[in-house]
C-alpha cells in the first residue's frame, strides 16, 4: 500500500519553488520518485539542475513557463501553484498598484499557470494533479492584510472551481493552506518584531512551535500522490493546530 504514495514516473513542476516552501515541497517530490522542475525569479538556483526562471507578473509568464517546463519534462503531469506573496500595507495607506499586484501574483498566475497545463494534458488526453497554496488566511483574516487575506480566500474557491471543470479530464484538483510557517518572507517580519509576538504565537499553536516548510511537504506529496486518487476539490490545512481552537492557552 506504501507503493500508493510513491511519484515514480511522475514530472511536476513547482512554481515558486527557488526558496522556501515552494522549494521543500519540490525536494519532498523529488525524494517520492519525480522529475522536478522548479522555478523562480532568479537566473539560476544552486543544486537545482532543472530550472526555469519565469516572471509570473507579466501576461505571458505562466504560458511561458508552462512551455519551458514541458521542454523540460514532456511527461509533465503535475502541477502545483505556490508562487505568491505578500504587498499589503495598513489598511488606510494601501494603495491600487499594491492592490492588484498582489490579485496578479498569487490569484492571477495561479490560474493561469492552471489552465495552460491543464489544456496541454487535455490535448494530450492525460490525466493528471494539480495542487494550488492558499493559506490559512484563506479562512480568517489578519490585520493590515486585506488584500493578501483576500486573494488567498480566492484561491480557496479556485480550487474547488478548477476540480469541477477539470474532473471529466482526469485531472484532479486539490489545495493546502499553510499556517505560520517560517520562511524568508515570514522571517523578516518575525524578526523585527518583539519576542513577546512569537511567544504568543508558539502558545496559540496548539504544537507549540511555528511551522518549517518541510511540515507542508508531505501534504503536498499526498495530494500528488495515487493515495489521494479519490480526492478532489479539498483543501487540507496545515497550522499545528493554529485554527482549531477558538481562545488558545492563557
Amino acid at each position: 500500500m506504501m507503493k500508493a504514495f510513491s511519484l515514480e514516473g511522475h514530472a511536476a513542476l513547482v512554481t515558486g519553488s527557488s526558496q522556501g516552501i515552494g522549494l521543500a515541497m519540490g525536494k519532498a517530490l523529488q525524494q517520492a520518485g519525480a522529475k522536478v522542475v522548479f522555478h523562480g525569479l532568479q537566473d539560476a538556483v544552486e543544486g537545482l539542475s532543472s530550472y526555469v526562471k519565469a516572471d509570473l507578473m507579466e501576461n505571458d509568464g505562466p504560458q511561458s513557463l508552462v512551455e519551458q517546463a514541458f521542454v523540460l519534462q514532456p511527461g509533465l503531469d503535475t502541477l502545483i501553484c505556490n508562487a505568491g506573496s505578500f504587498f499589503d500595507l495598513p489598511l488606510l495607506e494601501m494603495t491600487r498598484e499594491r492592490w492588484d499586484k498582489t490579485m496578479q501574483l498569487n490569484l492571477a498566475s495561479a490560474f493561469f499557470t492552471a489552465q495552460a497545463f491543464a489544456k496541454r494534458l487535455v490535448a494530450e488526453k492525460r490525466g493528471g494533479s494539480i495542487v494550488i497554496t492558499s493559506s490559512t488566511n484563506g479562512f480568517q483574516a489578519e490585520a493590515d492584510s486585506c488584500a493578501y487575506d483576500a486573494s488567498k480566500g480566492a484561491l480557496v474557491m479556485l480550487t474547488k472551481s478548477l476540480a469541477v471543470s477539470l474532473a471529466d479530464h482526469g485531472i484532479r484538483v486539490n489545495g493546502i493552506a499553510p499556517g505560520l510557517i517560517k520562511t524568508p518572507l515570514t522571517s523578516q517580519w518575525m524578526e523585527s518584531r518583539d519576542r513577546s509576538v512569537l511567544e504568543h504565537y508558539e502558545k496559540k499553536i496548539l504544537l507549540r512551535r511555528v511551522g518549517a516548510p518541510e511540515d507542508v511537504a508531505g501534504a503536498a506529496v499526498f495530494l500528488c500522490s495515487d493515495a489521494a486518487s479519490y480526492i478532489t476539490g479539498e483543501i487540507i490545512v496545515i497550522d499545528g493546530g493554529l485554527t482549531v481552537s477558538q481562545i488558545g492557552r492563557m
